[in-house]
């Protein structure tokens, strides 16, 4: 009968061998060179990302039909302000709304469920610009609130950007105005000058 005492220091010793760095080092079959990835939202602020459901109306068949499930992104340009709303399907990253956040952007809620919001959008989610119906579900109330506010109050800060940019452009328009006619006063003012020399010498030739 085999001694216990011998048969643990052999099972530590195994141990230790498994354990015990021979050094040696082995070289990658395949170097992967790191890959810089982009995804067009280097230049944006996050305002809002949530996690929710996205829905588009088929005018075809008159029907919501299911666009993807993943998060839903508010993101503000750092050099012109504008905002727009991006979702990317969770698994594949496939963009599945991509448009701009503008005055006449409205939210309005769902009927039927307090965790859902509908609205119309000019979307560019296809590579093409389209006129879509979108409905989007979040998992609580709180969190439909908070993106319908947000969307909302966007929406109306655009409406007075857009408002004050056309105000700054017709005042720009009149200024030019102004000063197109006052050139051209001016000009007509030097040309009446040069002509009454003229007519002073046709005097004097009539009266010699």
């Amino acid at each position: 009968m085999a001694d216990p005492a011998e048969h643990r220091e052999e099972e530590e010793a195994a141990a230790a061998g498994e354990e015990e760095d021979t050094g040696a080092q082995i070289a990658p079959i395949v170097k992967l060179e790191e890959v810089a990835i982009t995804t067009g939202e280097e230049d944006e602020e996050i305002l809002l990302d949530m996690k929710a459901k996205l829905y588009r109306f088929d005018k075809d068949g008159s029907q919501w039909k299911e666009r993807g499930t993943g998060a839903v992104k508010l993101l503000k340009h750092k050099e012109t302000a504008k905002v727009r709303l991006v979702m990317r399907q969770a698994k594949t990253l496939k963009i599945c709304a991509n448009h701009l956040v503008v005055a006449t952007t409205k939210m309005q809620e769902h009927a039927g469920s307090d965790k859902s919001c509908v609205w119309h959008a000019i979307d560019f989610a296809d590579g093409e610009l389209k006129e879509e119906m979108f409905a989007i579900r979040f998992g609580s109330v709180e969190n439909c609130k908070k993106f319908k506010d947000l969307v909302d109050q966007i929406a109306e800060e655009q409406g007075k950007t857009e408002e004050k940019e056309s105000e700054e452009a017709s005042a720009a328009a009149e200024l030019v105005e102004k000063l197109t006619v006052s050139s051209e006063d001016k000009k007509e003012e030097h040309v009446e000058k040069e002509e009454a020399p003229a007519a002073v010498d046709d005097k004097k030739d009539a009266k010699e």
